[in-house]
């Protein structure tokens, strides 16, 4: 059994993880790093913990479904303004920004699918959750 993962109960259908034993991958966004808590591969739905360096920037992208976040620690800010820690943040279908994370951030994160991104070029892509390479 991997060290991140908890026995469950014989009987039981939980899927329970222990992120303190997971290492922090990289995503291809600089300074922005995740522990993939949990992730369902037909429906997209994931969940993450994810560890901004200070100074990443989360380029323009879209929550395809509704995205919900909690900052553990620092901040984050769009044009919307700031969420600090302890702050929880419902962001609707189809809202589309840049986010920031001036002084580093930890942020626990609940997807129904995964964002879509816009490129400079044109081209949109979905984030995975692979990890980089």
């Amino acid at each position: 059994m991997p060290d991140d993962m908890i026995p469950a109960a014989a009987s039981s259908l939980s899927h329970v993880t222990r992120p303190s034993a997971m290492e922090w991958q990289p995503t291809r966004f600089p300074g922005i790093a995740i522990k993939l808590l949990y992730r369902d591969a037909d429906s997209g739905l994931f969940t993450a913990l994810f560890r901004w360096e200070p100074g990443a920037v989360l380029p323009d992208h879209e929550h395809v479904r509704i995205e919900q976040t909690y900052m553990l620690e620092g901040s984050l800010v769009d044009e919307e303004g700031a969420l600090l820690a302890g702050d929880f943040a419902a962001r609707p279908a189809g809202s589309r920004h840049v986010a920031r994370s001036p002084d580093g951030a930890l942020i626990l994160c609940f997807f129904l699918e995964p964002n879509r991104f816009f490129n400079a070029d044109g081209t949109e892509e979905r984030f995975s959750t692979a990890p980089a390479r």
